[in-house]
């Protein structure tokens, strides 16, 4: 295949994109549009090894502007889409029309802003956590406002620079990406074991901010709490505002078929896309890095010589107070995890997510050895879904 890709988003999903195209042979036009000022960079250690202070913004960079010009990929950075025109062809941006062959959307998605915390920090880019690290070395008590897996981890950053730490959320658990609330019991221990106040049946009515810079925090049914740093992270939205008018559905994202595609020669990948379960036929954001790479890697295959690649199952990690915990594949999660610990790990634990049939469809990892987290990933049923649907 020849002619012109554009590839809108410039993170991980993006990149890999635009770099598996080439690894494949594909020997037309690529265009990679970002909103940010920098090259490709990697999301998750915004929140874990850049907060934490351990990494530098150079760490997280992907490819080097070199690296880039050699795969002759055009990266447009500070280019904003604006606007989508299936029937043109044409991607309409800051900087102009880009006309298309095949246009690839991975714009990701953004944080919420709660509604009575207009001025909390939030955290999506790499300028939004080099400036919450910032704030995080001076301020002595920090409000973490969303019980999430972010708002967990920046709660974690926070007691690393040892600020008294509060976590608020109203549902009652703290959750952990597609294993929901399953965890909820051992997140609690770690955050208290820790140090981290948690307030889990709380709601806030309103923030004043006094000239000191100390915001206080009026609580629903009273009460108010005090802190130098207040950040919001209640969830996300993907982006896609600027798909209005496209006629794409965008019921959750950008709605796709199992290979990706909304339309013809429109694809979508990463924490924007929406992609048809072939086990159940109801389209699911999955947002989870891990996912968004072998999504990218699906639809690179499938444009450079129109083949298969298996479904993406979902893999996940993160590290709180220095616990690594992992999850690779699907949860039920209106069941309880079961503990499947084997010999093999002797300072870890292993839970399992059982489905109906009893087969093995989810396993967590909570400081489990690689040993053993590759043992128990191996033992996965994933039932064979054939994807048959043609460019």
């Amino acid at each position: 295949m020849t002619g012109r890709i554009v590839v809108v988003g410039a993170s991980i999903a993006g990149l890999t994109v635009a770099e598996t195209l080439r690894q494949e042979g594909f020997a037309g036009e690529i265009v990679l549009v970002g909103d940010e000022p920098h090259l490709p960079y990697t999301r998750p250690p915004l929140s874990k090894q850049i907060l934490m202070g351990e990494w530098e913004p150079a760490d997280a960079a992907i490819r080097t502007a070199a690296e880039l010009d050699g795969l002759d990929i055009q990266v447009r950075t500070g280019c904003t889409a604006i606007g989508l025109d299936v029937a043109a062809r044409t991607v309409h941006t800051t900087d102009g029309a880009l006309a298309y062959d095949e246009v690839v959307i991975a714009t990701g998605t953004e944080p919420r802003r709660h509604p009575t915390l207009p001025g909390a920090l939030m955290l999506r880019t790499m300028d939004d956590a080099v400036a919450l690290r910032q704030r995080l070395r001076s301020a002595r008590r920090v409000a973490v406002v969303g019980s999430g897996i972010l708002g967990s981890e920046i709660a974690s950053a926070a007691r690393k620079h040892d600020a008294d730490t509060l976590l608020i959320g109203r549902s009652g658990a703290l959750g952990f990406g597609g294993v929901g609330t399953l965890l909820s019991k051992e997140l609690i221990r770690l955050h208290e074991e820790h140090g981290v106040e948690l307030a889990l049946h709380t709601e806030i009515e309103s923030m004043d901010a006094s000239a000191s810079g100390t915001s206080h925090l009026r609580l629903v049914g009273g009460g108010e709490r005090a802190a130098d740093l207040v950040v919001a992270m209640i969830g996300g939205s993907p982006r896609v505002a600027w798909l209005s008018g496209a006629g794409l559905d965008l019921a959750d994202g950008v709605v796709c078929d199992v290979v990706g595609r909304a339309v013809p020669g429109v694809w979508a990948v990463g924490d924007v896309a929406a992609w048809t379960d072939p086990a159940t036929g109801a389209p699911r954001r999955i947002e989870h890095q891990s996912y968004a790479i072998e999504q990218a890697l699906s639809v690179a295959l499938r444009l450079a010589h129109g083949a298969e690649s298996p479904a993406p199952v979902p893999l996940f990690w993160s590290e709180i107070h220095g616990t690594r915990i992992q999850s690779y594949g699907w949860f039920d999660t209106t069941r309880p995890l079961a503990d499947i610990t084997g010999d093999d790990d002797a300072r870890g634990r292993l839970y399992g997510s059982h489905d109906d049939d009893g087969e093995l469809r989810g396993v967590v990892g909570w400081n489990a050895t690689p040993r053993a987290f590759r043992a128990a990933r191996a033992a996965i049923h994933i039932p064979a879904a054939p994807i048959t649907a043609a460019l």
